[in-house]
Parts: structure tokens; C-alpha cells; sequence
């Protein structure tokens, strides 16, 4: 897509060059007419209209703190969009959204999430859609994108608060467990059907090692692994965390299954002294949202009962 941006502009200076050349070209009423004068009489350009489409909850939420309102399209989803976008055209799913109501729109900047990117850059590509996609795999990389937002849509004054409320909460945090010992943690993501190992590098990791826990998956550059009860019972966590993504309720039921039918979790200390968390979707997604200060204080509880 970076190419196709230079060509467009190259196609720009090239017609903006043609048009000077034309205007050179015509007989003026006085040949040493003054430059000041000529550039008084241009008619300043206006900055053109932004039409943003959204196509996460997480992004359509932070748009909506930042007091955005070119918005144009929101995703599709059965969570609570902000009422700010009421009426507001939904392109479908943020897995995949409707490329022909998306272009339709004919946005001026289409946001997405890097853990997407992969699957969707060449979808938006083969419909010539510019598409951005946001960074949220850590609180740090979201308090970034918020201020990216802020600075590119003249509200950097709201970012900066919004960032400032997260580093308030870390500070406080640190504060509290100074010289406590640190909680080893396992988090398993699951997913109907299946399960897999998060790591320090997933957003629910970085939470996590934020509030004072130890990951007992180190040394990872992955988000998520393949699980190996042997090796986690090995670890030994203190904490084991579980979180449900997709259907949520389904994936609950799953690993009570798991933790019932498979003999070696109850050889876990997390399962034994009863410190097996089942966390809440809305607070504790795959990638940042608003309510990270929610869910590090709901670790809390977890992490230091």
C-alpha cells in the first residue's frame, strides 16, 4: 500500500506541475506582475473532511474517548458500542469486515489491529483500501496508539489524560507490592475446542507481569503457545488464570471439563490451594481496550488475595 501512496502522489505533483506549466503559458495583462500580489489572490486550501471507519470495538471505544466524531463506519459486534456512533453504517465482524460497504464509505483512513494485519492487509489491498493498522498488544503499545490518534485528529490533550489515568494506575500498583514476593502465573486462552499457554508478550501477559506476576513462560517471542501440561505442571504456578474468548460461556464449561477429566491438574498448587481464576471477557480481551484499569485491579485481588 506504501507504494501505491508514492505512486498517487507522484501522479499529484505530476498534474499540480502540468497545471503551473499551463498557467505560465497564458499572456498576462503584466509580465513582472509581483509575486506577493499573485499569492495574495490564491484561495487557501481547506484540510479535507476525515471519514474514519473502525472496524474494532476496542479502536471504535478509544475514538469515542478522544471526543472523535468522523466516524463513519463501526464494526458489528454484540457488545455495547458507544452511543456517540448511534446510526453510524456497521461494516461486519473485525475478522472480516464487508469490503463492499467498507469502500462504499469511501473512508479517508480504515483502522484495524496488528494481530489482524496478517489476514486482512491483502483483503483491504485487493479492494484498494488503505488500511492502519493499530498496535494494542500491551498497555504500553495502546497509551502509544492513543496518542497517534490524538495528535493526528487534534486531540492531544485528551490522550494525554487518557494516558496519564494508565500511568497513575501502574504507579499506584508498584507501589502497593513493593517487597512482596511475586506471584508465578499461568494463563491459559481458550478458544472453543482448544486452549493455549499466553505468554508475557500476549496483552493479557503484559497485564499480568504489570501487576507484579511472574509468567512461568519466559524467554517466548510468540503471544501464545501450544499447551504442555507436563512441562506446566513442572512450573508449578501459584496462579492459574483462564481466560475465555470467542464464547465465553462455552469455553468455561470446556476447561472445567479439563480441569476434571485430566488427572494431572490436580497436581498443580494453583488447583490445590483453590487460586484458579476464570477472568471476565469484557475486561481481560486479546488485545488492549479501555478498561485496563479494571482489569489490573481486578488481578489484584487475584494475584495478592
Amino acid at each position: 500500500m506504501k507504494g501505491f501512496g508514492t505512486k498517487l502522489t507522484q501522479l499529484a505533483l505530476l498534474i499540480l506541475l502540468t497545471a503551473g506549466c499551463a498557467a505560465q503559458s497564458q499572456p498576462t495583462e503584466k509580465p513582472g506582475q509581483d509575486v506577493q500580489q499573485a499569492a495574495a489572490t490564491t484561495v487557501p486550501s481547506e484540510k479535507p473532511e476525515a471519514r474514519i471507519v473502525s472496524t474494532t470495538v476496542a479502536i471504535t471505544q478509544m475514538l469515542d474517548l478522544l471526543g472523535i466524531d468522523d466516524v463513519v463506519g463501526i464494526p458489528s459486534s454484540s457488545k455495547t458500542l458507544p452511543s456517540r456512533y448511534d446510526g453510524v453504517k456497521k461494516v461486519g465482524n473485525p475478522m472480516s469486515p464487508d469490503m463492499e460497504i467498507v469502500k462504499s464509505l469511501k473512508p479517508t483512513e480504515v483502522l484495524s489491529v496488528t494481530t489482524l494485519q496478517y489476514e486482512l492487509e491483502p483483503v483491504f489491498k485487493n479492494v484498494g483500501v488503505d488500511a492502519t493498522f493499530l498496535n494494542l498488544t500491551s498497555l504500553g503499545d495502546m497509551k502509544n496508539a492513543i496518542i497517534k490518534l490524538g495528535e493526528k485528529y487534534d486531540r492531544a490533550d485528551q490522550a494525554k489524560g487518557i494516558v496519564k489515568g494508565y500511568d497513575d494506575k501502574i504507579a499506584d500498583i508498584r507501589q502497593k507490592t513493593e517487597g512482596r514476593p511475586a506471584p508465578t502465573v499461568l494463563i491459559l486462552l481458550g478458544v472453543p475446542g482448544s486452549y493455549l499457554v499466553a505468554t508475557e508478550h500476549s496483552y493479557i501477559g503484559d497485564l499480568v507481569k504489570l501487576a507484579g506476576g511472574v509468567n512461568i513462560v519466559q524467554g517466548e517471542k510468540v503471544e501464545y503457545l501450544a499447551s504442555n501440561t507436563e512441562y506446566l505442571q513442572q512450573a508449578n504456578p501459584d496462579v492459574i488464570l483462564r481466560a475465555a474468548h470467542g464464547m465465553p460461556e462455552e469455553v468455561v464449561k470446556m476447561f472445567d471439563e479439563e480441569f476434571k477429566k485430566n488427572d494431572i491438574w490436580k497436581h498443580f498448587n494453583a488447583v490445590k490451594n483453590g487460586r484458579v481464576y476464570d477472568l471476565e471477557e469484557s475486561l481481560f480481551g486479546t488485545t488492549g481496550n479501555l478498561a485496563a484499569n479494571e482489569a489490573l485491579d481486578a488481578l489484584m485481588g487475584m494475584l495478592y488475595p
